[in-house]
């Protein structure tokens, strides 16, 4: 009986223990350490990412700078094969520019740019009712890369252990080549 119980309690801790802190035994990097919904409202472990270079842009469909879909999704078949993941993360606090249901957001994305990479559903970036990994990115995160986020398309760089490592403006196109320099950095280090 008192090895069932043992048995027992180790089974409910392994169960008990959160899925984030390791991936394949190695701890997840502080930016992967969140679950957010994509944009069909499944839930998605960022921990999956651990042990690629991902790239978080928050994005919006009627923005001046929504034509940076396509600077993104050639970036994404440029590199997707040496493990870059870009992760779009629609937000509606800019201009009110994100106004649409997440099937609407799909919809623009896969017709208008042909988006292929990950994208989750509408959070909050910025203000009241932040979503966990902006309130991270901006705030918890690496001193020199904190702040509010200033307008849509603003980019974060996390490398291979899941740490914020570049930020990028919005007004720095994901092609611009101090973009291309820090990603094919991060790619390199294994």
């Amino acid at each position: 009986m008192k090895r069932l119980l043992v048995l027992s309690v180790a089974l409910f801790v392994a169960v008990a223990s959160p899925a984030d802190e390791k991936k394949g035994g190695a701890p997840v990097g502080p930016a992967l350490k969140f679950k957010m919904k994509n944009i069909d409202g499944q839930e998605v472990d960022l921990a999956q990412f651990q042990g690629k270079v991902v790239l978080f842009v928050n994005v919006a469909s009627q923005c001046g700078l929504t034509p940076q879909y396509e600077a993104l999704q050639k970036l994404y078949d440029r590199y997707e094969k040496d493990g870059l993941v870009i992760i779009g993360v629609p937000a509606n606090e800019f201009g009110q520019q994100e106004p649409g249901s997440d099937a609407e957001i799909k919809e623009f994305c896969s017709s208008k740019y042909h988006v292929k990479f990950p994208m989750m559903s509408k959070v909050v970036v910025k203000g009241k009712g932040i979503t966990p990994l902006y309130q991270y990115l901006t705030e918890e995160g690496p001193e020199k890369f904190r702040g509010p986020i200033t307008w849509n398309f603003e980019k974060f760089l996390v490398n291979r252990k899941g740490e914020v490592v570049a930020r990028f403006a919005p007004r720095v196109r994901p092609d611009d080549p101090k973009v291309i320099a820090a990603i094919e950095a991060e790619l390199k280090a294994k």
